[in-house]
């Protein structure tokens, strides 16, 4: 059951956040979309108080680099293997892998893993919080409700 869930999320992770509409079918602009605002307040408060020390990225990523790594460094284009926990920020554990993780094409993930794994070399670590304009959008996803920030332990095993 635990595999089969892996690999839920695993495919979830390699389908593309559809770009937001409004009821008129036009796209709206970050700013716009209903639930940023309330994810970057959601965010700010998890940050203080779990007292995560952190960088937000322009993109809206909040990252926490644990171990920057030695190895050869990700970039968005990257083949990688990651051992990963996925959990909401209510601690709710909604996936992980496990200690030999999985390997997938950056370029195939959701915006806040391609951007976050993307500033760790090889052996590297660090946590992700990931606003759902990063994620999966304000759509359902599996398990994951739409709107939701989402939080990853990732470490980056190997750059492939």
């Amino acid at each position: 059951m635990k595999h089969l869930l892996s690999a839920l999320l695993i495919m979830t992770l390699f389908i593309s956040c559809k770009k937001e509409t409004n009821s008129n079918n036009t796209s709206e602009a970050p700013s716009e979309i209903p639930y940023v605002a309330k994810n970057e307040k959601e965010i700010e408060e998890y940050v203080a108080k779990k007292g995560l020390k952190g960088t937000k990225s322009e993109s809206g990523l909040y990252y926490v680099i644990k171990d920057p790594g030695t190895g050869k460094q990700a970039t968005p284009a990257s083949n990688v293997t990651v051992a990963y926990k996925g959990y909401f920020m209510d601690g709710k554990v909604f996936d992980q892998s496990d200690e030999k993780g999985i390997s997938f094409g950056l370029n195939q993930v959701v915006k806040g893993w391609t951007e976050g794994i993307s500033y760790l070399k090889e052996g590297g670590s660090a946590i992700l919080v990931i606003p759902a304009k990063l994620g999966y959008g304000g759509s359902d996803n599996g398990s994951i409700p739409g709107a939701s920030v989402l939080v990853f332990e990732v470490k980056l095993i190997s750059v492939n």
